[in-house]
């Protein structure tokens, strides 16, 4: 088929693609998002994102009842695990979302195209599938194809006993020993999920800290609750190789340093999903790490097309890229569109959670911004011992001129739900001093966040 046209083709149907292309409809284009996967949601809704975060409540639910429900007078007998369930419901969890997906394209009016899609021309997109190829015309073309995980040079893969985040959301069995390259957002959740289910987990990192660019402070509080749960770490191990030697995987690290474990998950990071694209020959030019590059309105060096998401970089959240598909739809639509970058919100969703947005205090001292400091820990809310979890602080980084907020800090229960406070807070310029002008209902942990924002002018009351 050559004669379908659109007046937007999106290439990708994960957070930024699919909304994206919703958005788009609903301003009025005829639009088709095509994506290679029958599931519709990128990586994110099936293989990242939510089955993650599926297995992360499971696990910490099957932790707790082993280890932590005594303490509310709760006493159950022997506790087992069911682990074909929990990846069972991990799975009906995940065709839940991406079935809601097909439903809001159809809600929508936007046409899904099911194949790999490559750019013939501008304007023409080619898509092969399993029922062959057709061809589509589209007056602008929009790439959000993601990113894909990050190989590791010298480990060598295999996708079963070694493998990368998709292979460790549906391993069959609990290993006992189980090493982790790398300690980021993945590596740590990844970590925490199998450790809690049984697993010996040793972390290996090449930097000296977890957690690169998040908050030192933080990341440092992380490392001693991961470590009094019973994860090990090894910074500055730099992996030299990893191989499946006899069903076993053997590590050898720079200074001649061995290890053995019964899998090995590889979490080093993610690159830019933008080969075999066909880009080079219509002329969108890549950097070089291969994002595409693009201007202020999303718009690659080829006019006609644009890009978002993982695969122009900056942060690789989903919400950050559905954040930049509805600006990027309202843009093509002849609109406006915008993104505060200063402001994207990051959770890490182990136990504790880790929740921060803006600037930490190691950015602030590298500009030279003069800041005041409010901390409050969560031993000062009666709502954190109302749910027996006191561990962890808030923390609010203010212009020390301007009691402008620059950038909130939270390691604790429930952290990713409370940013959204900061995040909105920062949003429209607030002060420290407005945030504690605001009535906080009590109980809650929200009132953590108002005690710090006390704090910073030495008025805290409860801590």
């Amino acid at each position: 088929m050559s004669d379908e046209k659109f007046d937007l083709a999106v290439l990708g149907a994960g957070p930024g693609g699919y909304v994206a292309a919703i958005r788009a409809a609903q301003l009025g284009l005829r639009v088709a998002c095509i994506d290679e996967n029958r599931q519709l949601g990128g990586t994110c809704l099936r293989v990242g994102c939510i089955p993650s975060k599926a297995l992360l409540e499971s696990s910490e639910r099957y932790a707790e009842t082993r280890h932590g429900l005594a303490a509310h007078g709760v006493v159950v007998g022997e506790v087992e695990l069911d682990l074909e369930r929990m990846m069972a419901r991990k799975n009906e969890i995940v065709s839940t979302l991406t079935g809601g997906i097909e439903l809001l394209f159809k809600k929508n009016g936007v046409t899904a195209i099911h194949g790999r899609g490559r750019i013939r021309a501008n304007g023409v997109l080619e898509i092969e599938s399993d029922e062959g190829c057709r061809e589509i015309h589209a007056e602008r073309i929009l790439l959000a194809t993601g990113s894909r995980p990050a190989p590791l040079a010298g480990v060598e893969e295999d996708g079963d006993l070694i493998g990368n985040s998709t292979a460790a959301l549906a391993w069959p069995e609990v290993p006992n020993k189980l090493v982790v390259i790398g300690a980021g957002y993945i590596g740590l959740e990844l970590g925490s999920v199998w450790h809690r289910l049984g697993a010996q987990v040793v972390v290996l990192e090449a930097l000296d800290h977890i957690l690169p660019g998040m908050d030192n402070e933080l990341a440092s509080l992380a490392q001693r609750a991961f470590k009094k749960q019973g994860m090990t770490f090894r910074l500055g191990s730099f992996v030299e190789s990893a191989k499946v030697e006899q069903s076993r995987c053997a590590i050898t690290l720079t200074g001649g340093d061995a290890l053995e474990a019964d899998r090995v998950l590889v979490a080093t990071g993610r690159v830019p999903a933008t080969a075999e694209l066909g880009l080079e020959e219509v002329g969108v030019e890549l950097d070089e790490r291969g994002f595409v590059r693009t201007d202020s309105s999303f718009q690659t060096t080829v006019a006609g097309i644009y890009a978002l998401g993982d695969c122009i970089g900056g942060a690789m959240l989903a919400h950050k890229a559905s954040d930049e598909g509805v600006a990027c739809a309202e843009i093509i639509a002849g609109g406006h569109g915008h993104v505060d970058y200063g402001i994207i919100p990051a959770i890490v969703y182990t136990h504790p959670e880790i929740a921060s947005v803006g600037q930490t205090e190691e950015q602030l001292q590298e500009q030279g911004i003069d800041y005041r400091k409010g901390v409050c820990p969560y031993g000062a809310s009666g709502r954190a011992h109302s749910l027996g979890d006191t561990d962890g602080r808030v923390k609010i980084l203010a212009d020390a001129a301007t009691d402008r907020v620059m950038g909130v800090h939270i390691i604790g229960i429930r952290a990713g739900d409370m940013i959204a406070e900061a995040a909105t807070a920062m949003a429209f310029g607030a002060s420290s001093e407005d945030i504690a002008r605001v009535v906080h209902a009590h109980p809650t942990l929200s009132e953590l966040v108002h005690e710090a924002a006390l704090a910073v002018d030495g008025r805290a009351i409860h801590t």
